[in-house]
C-alpha cells in the first residue's frame, strides 16, 4: 500500500513535468505570447524593486487611472522559469482595468525558499511605493501565484509588513488567488526530483509551510486548483481550507479540464472562472 510517506508515490504526485508529457508545449506557447504581449503594450519590463539576484519587474499599466494592481507570482518550484514566460497573463487583465506586476526572484539552489519570500515582501512593498507612479491605486493590491507562486502569495498573506518597513501599511495586500499551491512543504522532502534543490529540513518545513501557522488576521486567500491535477495537489489546496478556515478562505475550488500547467493559462481567458476569481482579489467584482 502507499502512503504519503512513500518516495515513489510522492514523486508521482509532485512531479508534474513527468505528469504531463506535454508540458513543454505549454511553456512554448507562453513564452511565445509573451514576448508578443511585451513587443506590443507599453510595459516597463526590467525595473529593479532592489539590488539583489534577480530582483526586477514588469510592469503593465491598465489604461484606466487608479487602476487597482495585481502582483503575479510565477511558479517553478521556487527553482525554474522566469516572470518574462508571464507576460501573457496581462491583456486580459489590463482589459478588465487592473495594473499587472509580475515580479522575478532568485532561484534555489543559488538561494533558498526563506530568502526568495523575503524577495517578495520587497516586490510588494515596491508595487505599494510605486503604484502612483504608473497611475494605480496603491490602497487595492491583490496577488495571483502559481504553483510555487502560490505558495509564496499565501505566505505573504501570514507578512508581518511593519516589520519588512515601517513606512508599509499593517497589510497591503487586500487578497491573494493561490493556483494550485503548497501549503505544507513536508512531503517535497522525500521529492527527490525536488529536493535535490530544495534541501528543505524538519526545521525549514516548519518555518516555511503556511498550513502551519495562524490564519492571517487581514485579507483573504482564495485557493483554486485543477481537477486534473494529482492527489497531492487537490489535498493542500483543500488543506489550507480545513487548516485556516472559510472566513480567511473563502473560496476553494477544483477546476474541470485543467492540469497543473493548463489552469494558469485560465487567467488570461476573460470568460474563465479562475480570471474572475483574480479580478476579485484586487476587488473587482464580476
Amino acid at each position: 500500500m502507499r502512503t504519503r510517506n512513500d518516495p515513489a508515490w510522492l514523486e508521482a504526485q509532485y512531479n508534474n513535468r513527468a505528469r504531463v508529457p506535454a508540458y513543454a508545449g505549454h511553456f512554448a506557447r507562453w513564452q511565445q505570447a509573451s514576448a508578443l504581449v511585451r513587443s506590443k503594450t507599453s510595459a516597463r519590463l526590467d525595473i529593479a524593486y532592489g539590488a539583489g539576484a534577480g530582483e526586477t519587474l514588469d510592469v503593465f499599466p491598465a489604461a484606466q487611472p487608479g487602476a487597482p494592481v495585481l502582483v503575479f507570482i510565477h511558479g517553478g518550484y521556487w527553482r525554474s522559469l522566469d516572470k518574462s514566460d508571464f507576460s501573457f497573463i496581462a491583456p486580459a487583465l489590463n482589459a478588465a482595468g487592473v495594473t499587472v506586476v509580475v515580479p522575478n526572484y532568485a532561484l534555489c539552489p543559488a538561494v533558498g525558499i526563506e530568502h526568495i519570500a523575503l524577495q517578495m515582501t520587497q516586490a510588494v512593498a515596491w508595487a505599494w511605493r510605486h503604484a502612483a507612479g504608473f497611475g494605480a491605486d496603491a490602497s487595492r493590491i491583490g496577488l495571483v501565484g502559481h504553483s510555487a507562486g502560490g505558495h509564496l502569495a499565501a505566505m505573504l498573506m501570514c507578512c508581518r509588513w511593519k516589520e519588512v518597513a515601517p513606512d508599509l501599511p499593517a497589510q497591503p495586500v487586500q487578497a491573494a488567488l493561490s493556483v494550485s499551491g503548497l501549503y505544507d512543504l513536508e512531503p517535497l522532502r522525500l521529492v527527490a526530483s525536488v529536493q535535490a534543490d530544495l534541501q528543505l529540513t524538519p526545521a525549514s518545513v516548519r518555518r516555511l509551510s503556511p498550513a502551519f501557522f495562524p490564519r492571517p488576521k487581514g485579507g483573504k486567500l482564495f485557493a483554486a486548483v485543477g481537477l486534473d491535477e494529482s492527489e497531492e495537489f487537490i489535498r493542500q489546496n483543500a488543506l489550507i481550507r480545513d487548516v485556516w478556515g472559510p472566513t480567511a478562505v473563502p473560496v476553494c475550488e477544483t477546476l474541470p479540464g485543467r492540469n497543473h500547467f493548463s489552469v494558469v493559462e485560465d487567467l488570461a481567458d476573460a470568460k474563465s472562472r479562475l480570471h474572475q476569481l483574480a479580478l476579485r482579489a484586487v476587488g473587482l467584482e464580476r
